[in-house]
């Protein structure tokens, strides 16, 4: 697995949107379509639709 990066501002305010803390989350992929990210510490995977 990657290593998952620091949020930027409106990657946070889209992990809001979707009803989880962004303090949380890490970013794995960033695409044009949608946005993967995994849990700080439980390592789960979710990928978020833009």
């Amino acid at each position: 697995m990657k290593n998952g990066k620091k949020l930027t501002r409106n990657q946070a305010e889209m992990i809001k949107g979707a009803g989880l803390n962004p303090e949380n989350w890490l970013v794995v992929k960033n695409l044009h379509d949608c946005m993967e990210i995994v849990h700080r510490e439980t390592g789960n995977k979710r990928v978020i639709t833009k």
